[in-house]
């Protein structure tokens, strides 16, 4: 067993209660486990395989809570009760509708790709459960402390516009196709500035590390770096299909789009792995721009984490009770002229601001707090005329009131019935 998984507080204290002759488990004081001597491989097996059930576990059971809690919460939004018949308050409700999902029938349509229509839930939905092994949750708490974890994340994330394509054209329906589409478009649009955006926090931590980058956040980076926080978050919420982003489910256009002919377990795990990655997408906010699991004592590390992302996901369901959806080319164009141009002018004012303080810490960190307090002010100046002149470019034009251009005439119903009963007399 090499010493890098041993480092690995959470892996060490299962690990290490089940190896019974582990010379690192000795040298960090613990007794010999219960297995026999040479058997580490198998205490190894168990130990990742407790691992993966605890996260797995865990995310499974925080989708049951955000698909409740969400919609509590758009009732009081909307001034009604919401779910409030199974369990306290509702909060059986999730349950009930999982085990409803598990006994329907599943219908396959005759004319689709049936390898690919099953083959779509899974690629959708293993690449979020893959985020949360590299997330730290607490102090020592990571399923897997990588060095490339920021790399890893946008890597893996980038799979669900796969998974959405596949099930759309696997279906071979028109309106799940158009689906695809969509989703296809906002993939390769936000993934640009998205992964653009880390960059800046790239350049202050360099480290790719997700521990890295909660230890070099002696000030928050949403405080740092407010231009890459604002264009991650937007991003993200188009990634994940978040409301004003959910055009590959608009309901008034496509119905459910890409789910329109999945049912049963299909269907529940798709939606699984939506409601997931909200949950993945929050933690990851919460890791990179809100310091992780750092906090104040004598508050447990892992409650100050879950506090984060609570309140994370509370900001994305505000916005899903307030904005309208946009349409696509409002979609596009935000993604092409809006969030790349905000990324391009904060790399290029991190880049400078970098450049001029890059000096090597006493405690091996690249920037002290006050430096990190420069850089924030500098930010901060720059934040507000950047985030004005891009949304004076996205603003709708006027009307042209003056008559000066040939618009055509659309007459309204009232106009048009006057016409025909004018033409009848």
């Amino acid at each position: 067993m090499t010493d890098g998984f041993l480092d690995n507080s959470l892996f060490r204290n299962i690990y290490c209660y089940i190896a019974g002759g582990s010379d690192g488990c000795a040298v960090r004081g613990y007794d010999a486990g219960f297995l026999p001597s040479g058997l580490e491989w198998l205490a190894f097996a168990i130990t990742a395989f407790v691992l993966a059930n605890i996260f797995i576990n865990g995310a499974l059971g925080g989708v049951l809570a955000l698909i409740w809690g969400e919609r509590r919460i758009l009732a009081r939004f909307q001034n009604r009760v919401g779910p409030n018949r199974w369990g306290p308050m509702g909060s059986l409700t999730s349950v009930a509708d999982a085990i409803k999902t598990m006994f329907k029938e599943d219908i396959v349509p005759d004319q689709a790709d049936r390898f690919l229509f099953n083959l779509a839930p899974v690629i959708m939905v293993v690449p979020v459960l893959l985020v949360f092994a590299v997330i730290p949750v607490g102090i020592g708490t990571v399923v897997a402390d990588i060095n490339v974890g920021l790399l890893f994340v946008i890597a893996v994330t980038s799979a669900s516009g796969l998974a959405i394509a596949m099930a759309a054209w696997s279906s071979s329906n028109r309106i799940a196709i158009f689906s695809g589409l969509r989703a296809v478009a906002l993939l390769v649009s936000y993934e640009i500035p998205m992964a653009l955006s880390l960059v800046g926090v790239l350049m202050i931590t360099g480290t790719l590390s997700m521990s890295g980058t909660i230890a070099a956040q002696d000030i928050p980076f949403i405080i740092v770096q407010p231009l890459g926080f604002l264009v991650f978050f937007l991003a993200s919420l188009a990634e994940m299909s978040r409301t004003p982003f959910d055009l590959t489910e608009a309901e008034s256009e496509l119905a459910a789009g890409h789910l329109n002919d999945y049912s049963s377990m299909k269907f529940g795990v798709l939606f699984l792995a939506e409601w997931a990655a909200t949950i993945a997408g929050a933690a990851i906010i919460t890791t990179v721009f809100l310091s992780g699991w750092r906090g104040f004592e004598p508050i447990p590390s892992h409650l100050w984490f879950a506090g984060k992302v609570v309140a994370v996901l509370f900001v994305i369901i505000w916005i899903r009770a307030t904005w309208p959806r946009l349409r696509i080319d409002q979609v596009l164009n935000l993604a092409w002229k809006g969030l790349f141009e905000l990324t391009m002018i904060n790399l290029i004012v991190t880049a400078i601001l970098t450049a001029a303080m890059s000096d090597l810490e006493a405690d091996g960190s690249m920037f002290s707090r006050g430096e990190l307090l420069i850089m924030a002010a500098v930010n901060w100046i720059v934040f507000f005329p950047s985030v004005y002149l891009i949304g004076k470019l996205l603003a709708a034009k006027p009307y042209n009131k003056d008559g000066s251009e040939d618009l055509p005439d659309y007459p309204v119903a009232t106009e048009q019935d006057a016409a025909l009963e004018g033409a009848a007399d």
